[in-house]
């Protein structure tokens, strides 16, 4: 997410077809309306998706512009978060924001320039999502974003071919995943795992994920919410054994870091360059989202090929155990859609990317998956994504939005992320802790 906050998502892959829509780089903001179907319009959006990820994006909309006539240019802007804000609050708003996280929705929404979601997208969003994805386009009660794709994250990355060479198995439990790194790291001789904090001005993000995931196993669902309330904080001693789990493997530079160096060197190691080293055997383990399958798309195995995702194949992923066996807990992310324009194609854009026919579209494509209960999760372009998806779907799932996501910005993307660095730098726990907390009162 979060280059942007996107950064979890902004990853390459390939995309088939051609593009039905044209990228531009034209200023933000539509027209304004001249007919109640909007046909003929053109309905910019904005946000930090971009590449071919933006590409796929434009061309989700080709059968809408063919069935209503209204056109949709999407500009991806690498910088996303820290303009947008900027943007709407000097009146150059786009008519849609494609926002990575509640935390900045929220900020957007006090600017006064978002408008309350309609009642056809309210229904949409009642009928295709849990109450949950609803809380997160809340904003003081009132309704505004729905959401468009998710991400599952806390998914261990590894090879399969390897453990069945190894003799070991997918760990049930957070001991087991232990026992499991040691037993790797003394049959090989070398650091089992990698990891890359490097984001650009989003450096850290890949360990707040870390965090979240235990924070969420150890201490459950009612913790994480306060938590993220900040009615426990971050020095608590409840988020400490979080951070204390978390440096068994990550403060360890007998297992850290495969392929690219020492502890520190997880810093410089840009997030998305751990797929290549687990695609071609320098790496046995890497903890990443559900987005990761698109970056082996462009990585090769030692013998040059691209690597097949799949449970027999390369590389394949476990979702990070819980503490007891059986226990499935998974933290996600997403993207939520906000209007800034009254206008009727806009309003009939924001209806469509909140059915399952946009979630469909998009998810067909490849790469991505969403967390819309009606749509078809076989779109998925692997196996994994599918299951990955079904994952979010299935009501006996507990799913937690993204922790940092949902804290104020000044802390969730500041000083959470700050603090990370600085971890792995080297500062102790007890102060990072502190100077996380202080973020609040910035």
């Amino acid at each position: 997410m979060s280059n942007s906050r996107h950064r979890r998502y902004v990853v390459p892959f390939a995309v088939a077809g051609v593009l039905g829509l044209v990228l531009t780089g034209c200023a933000e903001g539509g027209s304004t309306p001249t007919n109640t179907s909007g046909a003929g319009e053109t309905v910019k959006i904005s946000g930090g998706i971009t590449g071919s990820e933006a590409d796929a994006l434009n061309q989700s909309f080709t059968q809408f512009t063919a069935d209503t006539g209204i056109k949709v240019e999407y500009t991806g802007d690498k910088s996303f978060e820290g303009n947008i804000v900027t943007k709407v609050s000097g009146g150059s708003a786009p008519d849609i924001a494609i926002v990575p996280q509640p935390g900045l929705l929220k900020t957007l929404v006090g600017t006064g320039q978002v408008k309350v979601a309609t009642d056809e997208v309210t229904a949409n969003v009642d009928k295709n999502w849990s109450s949950d994805w609803k809380t997160y386009g809340t904003v003081d009660g009132k309704f505004y974003a729905a959401p468009m794709l998710a991400n599952v994250k806390g998914y261990v990355w590894y090879s399969p071919s390897e453990f069945k060479t190894w003799g070991v198995q997918v760990p049930k439990t957070w001991d087991e995943l232990l026992t499991l790194t040691k037993t790797i790291q003394q049959k090989t001789g070398k650091a089992p795992w990698c990891a890359g904090f490097a984001s650009g001005d989003a450096s850290g993000w890949p360990g707040t994920d870390w965090v979240e995931d235990l924070v969420l196993r150890q201490s459950g669902p009612d913790v994480y919410d306060q938590w993220v309330a900040n009615t426990v904080p971050f020095t608590d001693a409840k988020i400490k054994n979080a951070f204390d789990a978390v440096g068994q493997i990550l403060l360890n530079p007998a297992y850290v870091n495969a392929g690219f160096g020492d502890v520190k060197s997880i810093n410089s190691t840009a997030f998305a360059d751990v797929a290549s080293k687990v695609a071609d055997g320098t790496c046995a383990l890497t903890h990443q989202a559900s987005f990761l399958s698109s970056n082996f798309l462009t990585a090769k195995t030692a013998a040059g090929a691209v690597p097949t995702v799949a449970a027999d194949g390369d590389v394949y992923a476990f979702l990070l155990p819980g503490i007891k066996a059986g226990e499935t807990s998974v933290e996600a992310g997403g993207e939520f859609v906000a209007g800034f324009s009254d206008s009727a194609a806009t309003k009939k854009v924001l209806a469509y990317m909140s059915t399952p026919d946009f979630a469909n579209a998009r998810v067909k494509l490849g790469g991505v998956i969403s967390a819309n209960k009606n749509a078809d999760a076989s779109l998925a372009s692997s196996a994994f994504l599918t299951d990955a998806m079904k994952t979010l779907q299935n009501s006996n799932t507990v799913v937690r939005f993204d922790a940092s996501d949902l804290m104020p910005a000044v802390v969730g993307s500041g000083s959470f992320w700050k603090g990370m660095v600085s971890w792995i730098d080297g500062k102790s726990t007890d102060q990072v802790l502190s100077d996380i907390q202080a973020g609040y009162k910035n």
